[in-house]
């Protein structure tokens, strides 16, 4: 079994910067994709970023620039940094692991953390 523990959300104002890690522990594939996403009241879930185990990374053009995902592979955990964050950027940020490759690849989801950003 996969869990995703999650850490670092919380209160920051409008041009401020949070991190957050996420590791995972239980039987983790060597190839996988870590990555975070988000959820703001009353919209869809969306992603924000994601990174590979082979060091490819992915973001939504609404935070590039802005946040950086990275990953310690010897932790198995991965982390968000997130700089000159905006009132929008507030949501429930999620974790999640894709572990394996397709089509064997499972999903796994952390429990979630709220980031909220005052203007």
């Amino acid at each position: 079994q996969v869990q995703l523990l999650e850490s670092g959300g919380g209160l920051v104002q409008a041009g401020g910067s949070l991190r957050l890690s996420c590791a995972a522990s239980g039987s983790i594939f060597g190839i996988n994709t870590m990555g975070w996403y988000r959820q703001a009241p009353g919209k869809q879930r969306e992603l924000v970023a994601t990174d590979s185990s082979v060091g490819s990374t992915n973001y939504a053009d609404s935070v590039k620039g802005r946040f950086t995902i990275s990953r310690d592979n010897t932790k198995n955990t991965v982390y968000l940094q997130m700089n000159s964050l905006k009132p929008e950027d507030t949501a429930v940020y999620y974790c999640r692991l894709l572990n394996g490759v397709s089509p064997y690849r499972v999903s796994y989801w952390g429990q979630g953390t709220q980031v909220t950003v005052s203007s």
